[in-house]
């Protein structure tokens, strides 16, 4: 698991420091010879440019271009040459506006269509570069030949032969490199005195010394209780502790392999590779809620630490549900204590049989609902967050109703794995639309819950009226991490965008799934599918294999739901 290192620690020094050392030099030459070599192209390219310049202002080129033809002892021909000559140009080629060259130096050209496209210089704009035409490579320049009244009549081309300027640049390559040499040299004798000397510092220590200080290394990281996954510069794992391999599902064959090879797709898989970054990120990993950080190593590779935060996270919901709790006891509170005082005025004022009947009134509503989520739903637990969600959304004016094709038996085989769902799907539809406040045919903000059972399939279905999830949407609100809403001081002692993530994850575990889409109406509508979630008729557990196809699409069954919370 650990990344092969040279023998000697001498060698290794030594090595590094005469590749740093060539490595500088070869860049400080390169630094030197770019830049004289683009100033040297400069500078032959404005030399060209300048000598067509001054022959397309000669009046008589002009004329005589207009008034002969093309001829090697011709007067355009003279007149080119003897500027050639004079200026120690390569050539100088004046063409047409045709493009037909009227002078060469070689006269077989003259007559002949130039080699490289005159449009630009017929235009009346000059150009200048490096090209390469019948006469070789060579830094030109082309500008427009006007006649006395400002006509273009055709072209005047330029060119400085390249070879020329590449020998001046290559004539200063052999003095470049010898004080290279001597800067490498130098340089390599710094090394071998660095190397020497780190030699010394080190006391000597054998490899066996170092083998068995990296040995208790590795006793230390596998005895943390912290997961530790280290990664080399090329992305694979080279290290995981004991309980990285418990919190992420690895063994001793992850080494040596890229993360996304022996991990699922997700959150966990994109901080390990470096693709998501930051202190302190929420993942979600079998189920188990994750805290990850990713620090960089020196060699270009990275450690990531886990923590487990599964169990932290658990108790921070159940604190959240206990705070929703308390607020609806709190409001329930108001609301008896009215009903108390109108009690006490019926018997102030001797309205005896009103006041029992009153009493009988209130008593009953509270008991009926109970008494009908308990009859649809027996398992306590389950029966027992719905009635404890109901009293939270009458508490933030929601009202919370049951399905009327409600009906989950008693054969939960893990009723908290349930719990955590429907829990989950309950407090996000009650944020979305305690949020989102807006008219309904049905009587104002509400959610449903449906429960039902297909054989050993458990569904779970919640809708509500909030302002749904669009499409584009849908896949990112079960990743780790995403969330629409931004955290309520209430809930800093933990993070957002974990509910929905554990939702699927437990979906997926039960060979499940878990997706959204729109409600009828407006809002949206969560289903989540577990198989083998109950018991089979006889008592035992579901059938293995069994899974249950995806539910039909979801129509708001507001007629036979019934109401277990509204607005306090």
């Amino acid at each position: 698991m650990r990344i092969p290192r040279p023998r000697r620690i001498f060698a290794h020094v030594l090595t590094a420091q005469v590749t740093i050392t060539t490595g500088v030099m070869v860049l400080a030459t390169g630094l030197f010879l770019a830049p004289l070599g683009s100033e040297l192209d400069e500078q032959a390219m404005r030399r060209a440019l300048s000598i067509a310049q001054t022959t397309a202002a000669d009046p008589d080129l002009a004329r005589e271009l207009v008034a002969t033809r093309p001829d090697p002892r011709g007067p355009v021909q003279a007149d080119a040459e003897r500027i050639r000559t004079a200026t120690g140009a390569l050539y100088v080629v004046v063409m047409d506006r045709r493009g037909v060259r009227w002078s060469h130096t070689r006269t077989a050209e003259i007559g002949r269509h130039v080699s490289t496209d005159p449009s630009r210089p017929l235009a009346g704009r000059e150009v200048r570069g490096i090209d390469t035409g019948t006469l070789g490579r060579s830094a030109r320049a082309k500008v427009p030949l006007r006649d006395g009244r400002g006509r273009i009549v055709g072209a005047v081309s330029v060119g400085i032969a390249y070879d020329s300027v590449r020998g001046r640049l290559l004539g200063t390559i052999p003095g470049v490199l010898r004080y290279a040499g001597a800067a490498l040299a130098v340089g390599v004798l710094a090394a071998l005195a660095v190397s020497r000397s780190l030699r010394r510092r080190t006391h000597g220590v054998a490899f066996a010394d170092i083998s068995a200080l990296l040995d208790e290394r590795e006793a230390m990281l596998h005895g943390i209780r912290e997961g530790v996954v280290a990664c080399d510069r090329y992305g694979r794992i080279r290290l995981v502790n004991d309980e990285a391999g418990r919190l992420l599902g690895l063994d001793a064959s992850a080494a040596g392999r890229a993360p996304d090879e022996v991990l699922p797709p997700g959150r966990t898989t994109d901080v390990l590779t470096g693709r998501v970054a930051g202190p302190d990120l929420l993942a979600v990993s079998g189920g188990r809620v994750l805290v990850a950080n990713r620090v960089p190593t020196r060699d270009g590779g990275a450690v990531v630490t886990l923590r487990d935060r599964t169990e932290l996270e658990l108790l921070g919901r159940e604190l959240d549900s206990t705070q929703g709790l308390l607020d609806a006891m709190r409001a329930q509170d108001h609301e008896h204590a009215n009903q108390l005082h109108t009690l006490r005025g019926l018997l102030e004022l001797g309205r005896y049989e009103k006041a029992v009947a009153f009493v009988a009134e209130v008593a009953s509503a509270h008991r009926a609902s109970a008494e009908q989520i308990a009859e649809r739903v027996p398992d306590p637990l389950l029966s027992a967050l719905l009635v404890g969600k109901a009293a939270i959304a009458a508490e933030r004016g929601v009202a919370l109703r049951v399905s009327a094709a409600t009906q989950l038996p008693d054969a939960v085989v893990d009723p908290r794995d349930l719990v955590t769902v429907l829990g989950n799907l309950l407090d996000n539809a009650l944020d979305a639309v305690a949020g989102h406040r807006r008219a309904e045919r049905s009587g104002g903000p509400f959610v449903e819950v449906e429960l039902r059972a297909e054989g050993t399939t458990a569904v779970l279905r919640v809708s509500d009226t909030g302002p749904g999830v669009p499409p584009a949407m849908r896949e990112q609100i079960f990743a780790e991490g995403w969330s629409t809403k931004e955290a309520p001081p209430a809930a800093a002692h933990r993070g957002r965008g974990i509910g929905l993530a554990l939702v699927r994850r437990l979906a997926e575990r039960y060979g499940g799934m878990a997706r959204v889409t729109a409600r009828a109406g407006g809002g949206a509508v969560f289903t989540v599918v577990l198989p083998e979630a109950l018991a089979r008729e006889d008592g035992g557990p579901g059938p293995s294999g069994a899974r249950a196809r995806p539910p039909e699409s979801h129509e708001d069954r507001a007629s036979g739901a019934m109401t277990v919370g509204g607005p306090a």
